[in-house]
């Protein structure tokens, strides 16, 4: 694979050129936090969550997909423990006032993590290391906390609080007992949500890695906690190697589920989904296991109430480091029993001769990551050629055919159309019929179509086109038929 030399400025002026992303309410100056999805980057959103789908339903019969509402009752996250719990560190310089994400200008400093960390641990760091405000040098004030929800106010009166999500996850647990009834009471369910999830950064960076909104794809697994160490299709991964990074290690294993399990410990339940999450990057996706890695969270790190934490993280070129794109929770029965406690209605299940809460293993990614990751990962400079160009795979490619007509005269166009729309039932694809056949190649190159289908004189003869291959740049004649 070509080395990947572009830069995070490289990305975004491709990225707001061809139409993958740029500033929401650009026109006003922008909105801190906020991206709009152009055409080309729409297109490729939703080919990765069609795969997120076929991927993650397919995992078991009792696997289905709803979508709860954005804006939640207020004790939602009263159960949930976000309106106590869900808070970043901030830090304000005194200087020109701006506000930080405090572990993070910290540990970009110290160049190591310092999550986890209290308010005035962080402060103390601050001064002992005199670390500055990153944008004017100035002075940094004590470091706080700040709740990341959105609040709003329904109604002509607003006398009804409520919130836009945080996350996707309370939507799946509000709606499990209805579910799990609906569902003919099997376990294990799982609820998948592809949809919003909103947070009040203090300071969103890094393009669409950090947003204020983004788009979250999560399937809830609800399982029998004594069946934690049982898995239906064990013998199917128990010798797949997982790329792992353990907490105390500095360096990645690769080690097979059935190693996870007898060596490590690990629960097969979660192991098995585990492998599960790599082999959608690797297999679906067709990112390199090199770049790819699964991190253990330790104590610190982790949310109180995961009892087993590992984050996908992917290596992205433009930042030189390892970054989450998503995560792999055992989050016990935490929310469900705390949905239980507030509202009143019992979540405990008769289940196979027992009543219990069901344990929830939650398997989370970032859309908006995903799509910044695979930019990075596939973009090849002008490697070969006097563009820009990237080397999407078929499947998360904005369109998988171009259609050209050699010319716009002597009836090719016509026969162009045609054969453009023969495709276009069958395929994704586009036309283009502006300017030069070369200068028509740069284009679809630069947004990732894998195949140009060219009409010329000889289509009108034979019913053959000249058919590009995007990365090797080589043509061959092939009938439309064979193309279909």
């Amino acid at each position: 694979m070509a080395k990947n030399n572009t830069d995070e400025d490289k990305i975004y002026e491709i990225a707001k050129r061809k139409g993958f992303f740029y500033p929401s309410s650009e026109i006003y100056g922008g909105l801190t936090g906020f991206y709009d999805y152009g055409n080309i980057g729409t297109a490729i959103k939703r080919n990765i969550e069609g795969l997120w789908r076929t991927h993650y339903l397919g995992l078991g019969d009792s696997y289905c997909e709803i979508e709860p509402a954005n804006v939640m009752h207020e004790k939602v996250f009263v159960a949930s423990g976000h309106l106590k719990n869900f808070t970043d560190p901030s830090v304000r310089c005194t200087k020109c006032g701006a506000y930080h994400r405090a572990d993070h200008i910290i540990g970009e400093a110290l160049g190591k993590s310092v999550e986890g960390k209290s308010e005035s641990d962080m402060t103390l760091l601050i001064r002992q290391n005199n670390i500055v405000c990153p944008k004017c040098g100035g002075r940094l004030g004590d470091v706080k906390v700040l709740n990341m929800m959105f609040p709003t106010r329904l109604g002509a009166e607003e006398d009804t609080l409520a919130y836009l999500r945080p996350e996707t996850a309370q939507g799946d647990y509000v709606n499990f007992l209805r579910q799990f009834n609906i569902l003919r009471s099997r376990l294990p369910m799982g609820l998948a949500i592809i949809g919003k999830a909103f947070r009040n950064e203090i300071s969103p960076r890094q393009l669409i890695i950090r947003q204020r909104e983004f788009t979250q794809a999560e399937l809830q697994i609800f399982f029998d906690p004594e069946k934690i160490n049982e898995c239906e299709l064990w013998e199917a991964v128990k010798d797949y190697q997982i790329r792992v990074l353990f907490v105390g290690d500095d360096k990645e294993v690769m080690l097979t589920c059935e190693e996870l399990a007898s060596k490590r410990g690990m629960p097969k339940f979660y192991a098995y989904h585990l492998a599960k999450q790599q082999q959608f990057f690797t297999e679906v996706l067709k990112f390199p296991i090199e770049k790819i890695r699964m991190r253990e969270l330790s104590k610190e790190e982790r949310a109180f109430y995961n009892k087993i934490h590992f984050d996908v993280e992917v290596y992205i070129d433009v930042f030189k480091e390892f970054r989450e794109v998503g995560g792999t929770h055992y989050r016990t029965d935490h929310d469900l029993g705390g949905h239980g406690k507030i509202s009143g209605k019992s979540h405990e299940i008769f289940y196979e001769g027992r009543r219990f809460v069901p344990h929830v293993l939650e398997l989370s990614l970032g859309i908006d990551r995903i799509l910044f990751a695979s930019m990075s990962l596939f973009y090849r400079g002008t490697e070969g050629r006097e563009w820009d160009w990237f080397a999407f795979p078929e499947s998360i490619a904005p369109f998988k055919y171009a259609v050209f007509p050699l010319v716009n005269k002597d009836g090719i166009p016509e026969a162009a159309e045609k054969i453009y729309k023969e495709i276009k039932s069958r395929h994704t694809a586009t036309y283009d019929s502006s300017g030069s056949i070369g200068r028509r190649y740069a284009r679809t190159d630069e947004i990732g179509v894998p195949f140009a289908i060219t009409v010329d004189y000889q289509t009108l003869e034979d019913g053959t086109v000249t058919v590009r291959d995007r990365d090797t740049m080589s043509q061959v004649r092939r009938k439309v038929s064979e193309i279909k």
